[in-house]
């Protein structure tokens, strides 16, 4: 496994109960130190990882200057020799959502299997992290999520079901489109912990709505489907509303990288997720 080769990092397997198989990424600062370490699970593993781990080795060598503390890095992907899962990340990062109303894709192309996010929270409270805690000495109070995508989606339902699962929430290019009703029903009814205040940071690409080329106009129509799924508006008004409701129990921040589409605002995002969701003690 090339992660593997990574100096720090490592690789093992898991299988949930629910019997969905899992490749978990891990990284660790060399030497470990002493005290007790940050923790960042991080979505799409396989893809996600070697970018977060040169990110977070670089910018963690000097804490003083960078605000970013070494910290373990658990990536959650999946048993394939691919970057991304297409079908496993469709299942396990979307609510469930009712036939009717899943959102058309371009080409009215069928959707793979969706609605596992709530077994895929299960697993990552109730077996992963406890797994990660055992192995490394970690700090509560320093544990964040992050998810690009339906990663993002996942993250915000995750902070509205789960506010205490992990401190931080990094949802970067969230696919609000998938499932507006769904989160748009649980911010109504979202009691924030009474715990320390929760993070939240969202994050969006300017282009990620259109406006790159002419080539969007494909066969698939990918431009009017940029422009239906309203990536920047979303994010815009769902931090918006998120801030109204719980303004005093969340910490609420919002950042636009400008000229970078949905694929090209990934390394911004981690590297601005590593700042505000990884500070020292």
């Amino acid at each position: 496994m090339a992660h593997a080769m990574l100096p720090g990092a490592s690789v093992r397997d898991m299988r949930s109960t629910a019997g969905h198989d899992y490749r978990i990424f891990v990284w660790q600062p060399e030497p470990r130190p002493r005290e007790s370490l940050p923790v960042l699970y991080l979505l799409d593993g396989n893809g996600m990882f070697p970018i977060a781990v040169a990110t977070l080795a670089l910018q963690s060598r000097r804490t003083e200057r960078t605000g970013v503390s070494p910290s373990v890095i658990v990536g959650i992907g999946y048993p394939t020799v691919h970057w991304i899962d297409a079908k496993r990340r469709t299942y396990d990062y979307t609510p469930l959502v009712a036939a009717d109303r899943l959102p058309r894709r371009p080409g009215n192309r069928v959707w793979d299997e969706t609605g596992g996010a709530d077994a895929f929270l299960d697993f990552i409270q109730c077996e992963l992290a406890p797994a990660i805690s055992d192995e490394f000495a970690i700090d509560p109070d320093r544990t964040a999520l992050f998810g690009h995508s339906f990663g993002g989606l996942f993250g915000l339902y995750a902070l509205l079901t789960r506010p205490t699962l992990v401190r931080s929430y990094v949802a970067a290019s969230p696919s609000i489109w998938f499932a507006p009703d769904a989160l748009a029903e649980r911010l109504k009814a979202f009691a924030a912990p009474s715990l320390a205040p929760r993070r939240v940071l969202v994050t969006v690409g300017s282009l990620e709505q259109g406006g790159m080329s002419s080539a969007e106009a494909d066969a698939d129509d990918y431009g009017s489907w940029l422009r239906r799924n309203r990536m920047v508006d979303n994010a815009h008004e769902f931090v918006a509303a998120l801030t109204r409701t719980a303004a005093a129990s969340l910490d609420v921040s919002f950042r636009t990288f400008g000229d970078e589409n949905h694929a090209s605002v990934v390394p911004s995002a981690i590297s601005l997720a590593l700042r505000f969701a990884l500070p020292p003690k």
